[in-house]
């Protein structure tokens, strides 16, 4: 399975190169719509539903946990690190935006010995072209997780739905990011009291930009969960300094962040105590080479 998914997306980025190229000339509706002319562009580099290809490589490390009790248990610890691979392979057509995004993750368990690739996600965003109104833009698309390695992902297929909205005002750019997906197993094989609905995930963000220096200070990567079966919710909190380096065909993005937990007592998952991560990532406007 994770071979065919592997050649559908590169089926998909090879497709996706040739369709750029060959409309560039003949598609100008198009490409005055990937201008964004409402952003600059450090904040572009920023955002990750500008229309342009984007490559992240981050590597996360999360030392320790909370080890307290939760419903009269144990809290289950997590993973120690993880290296991340995202890709953003953007479709421009006339009447809206399609933004594949392709992530990867390797984990690593210091403590077990464990180590192997988390569950894959595929995140498809369309933004018509109504809702994008130049210094921000909103979009939902399906988003697809794959099972990953024994003994550091759920080996289960996931289905779901994710949506985002965006916008630039000055030098602050905000918004967030929703996720819903359920397991695609049958839900009468499941064990007694338990949803086949994954939580939900609630990623809100506030970036300031130091004026023209490239530098900016914003909320570190902060997925907040609502377990529907249980009813526990886990919010963290960080943040995230970093700098965008603009140059004539594409932008370069480098940031480290700090992550906490402020919100986990009812949370029967994992609660991290201190996360780290640094960050690169190159974006390249649709029609740059």
């Amino acid at each position: 399975m994770k071979s065919k998914i592997f050649i559908l997306c590169t089926f998909l980025l090879a497709f996706q190169y040739g369709k750029g190229q060959e409309s560039e000339k003949e598609n100008t509706e198009a490409d005055d719509f990937t201008l964004e002319s409402g952003q600059s562009n450090d904040s572009k580099a920023m955002d990750a539903t500008a229309t342009q290809w984007s490559f992240q490589l981050a590597y996360q490390i999360m030392p320790d946990y909370h080890d307290d009790l939760v419903n009269g248990s144990s809290r289950p610890s997590g993973l120690d690190n993880y290296l991340q691979l995202r890709i953003v392979a953007p479709i421009p057509l006339n009447s809206l935006t399609i933004l594949p995004r392709l992530t990867v993750r390797h984990y690593e368990d210091v403590n077990t010995g464990k180590s192997g690739f988390g569950n894959t996600e595929f995140f498809a965003l369309i933004i018509p072209k109504a809702t994008d109104w130049g210094s921000g833009r909103a979009g939902i698309g399906p988003l697809v997780t794959a099972p990953g390695s024994e003994g550091v992902s759920k080996d289960e297929w996931g289905y779901g739905l994710a949506g985002a909205i965006v916008n630039n005002s000055g030098q602050w750019f905000y918004g967030v990011l929703l996720s819903q997906s359920w397991r695609s197993i049958d839900p009468r094989t499941l064990p007694a009291g338990q949803s086949d609905a994954n939580p939900l995930g609630i990623a809100p963000f506030l970036n300031y930009r130091f004026g023209t220096t490239g530098m900016y200070l914003g909320t570190a990567d902060m997925v907040a969960l609502y377990d529907w079966n249980t009813g526990g919710f886990y919010l963290p909190v960080g943040l995230r300094f970093g700098k965008v380096f603009v140059r004539p065909k594409g932008s370069w993005n480098a940031y480290a962040e700090y992550k906490t937990s402020a919100i986990y007592d009812s949370w029967e998952g994992s609660a991290v105590q201190n996360s780290f991560r640094v960050n690169l990532t190159y974006v390249m406007p649709v029609g740059k080479n």
